[in-house]
């Protein structure tokens, strides 16, 4: 049931990270801080389809 996800980032809209998840566990879309290479600092990533 895991599936990858990518996350993108908030502030930028860049897409920097791809992880995985279990949706059966978590059907709702996951949120991360992660580091923006373009902003140079943590911010808030959001799963995208």
């Amino acid at each position: 049931m895991r599936v990858q996800v990518t996350l993108a980032c908030t502030e930028s809209g860049d897409r920097n990270y791809i992880t995985s998840k279990n949706k059966r566990k978590n059907p709702e879309r996951i949120e991360l801080r992660k580091f923006s290479p373009r902003l140079n600092k943590y911010t808030v990533h959001r799963e995208t389809k």
